[in-house]
């Protein structure tokens, strides 16, 4: 099993981190937030993609430990199903996807085969708390 450590992601409104219907989990979207604040800002700028790798490493795995949080005793995620990474982008910004690599390849690392998914890079005018990206997945039980 390979459940990730650190607090659980607290919901910054009426919402639910995750919520699991029979084996499906769903998060709700994930921002680089530790302990309820937000780590990086955006918006993502043209040449600065690899600076934006610890936050969107942090946002996806806020999401990981939402997903993970819905388990009980031994259950464990067998397949990430689907990921989508919104990017706070700059306007003309054009590399969401290599973004959104950041997050495919945590994934893996974390949870090898069954981290690989099929995936969405959007990119949006603004993310709440001015967040660079968040993250939202779907998982299988």
């Amino acid at each position: 099993m390979s459940r990730i450590g650190g607090a659980q992601p607290v919901p910054q409104g009426d919402y639910v981190a995750a919520r699991r219907h029979g084996g499906l989990i769903y998060t709700a979207g994930m921002t680089p937030r530790q302990d309820g604040r937000m780590m990086y800002h955006g918006p993502v700028r043209t040449g600065e993609v690899e600076a934006q790798r610890e936050a969107v490493i942090l946002a996806c795995a806020n999401a990981l430990r939402a997903a993970e949080a819905t388990l009980s005793g031994q259950e464990e995620i067998a397949a990430i199903l689907t990921l989508t990474v919104y990017v706070a982008a700059e306007a003309g910004f054009t590399e969401h996807s290599r973004v959104a690599d950041f997050a495919s390849a945590f994934l893996r690392e974390r949870l090898g085969a069954r981290g690989i998914c099929s995936r969405c890079a959007v990119g949006v005018a603004s993310l709440p708390g001015n967040a660079p990206v968040e993250i939202q997945l779907v998982a299988a039980v």
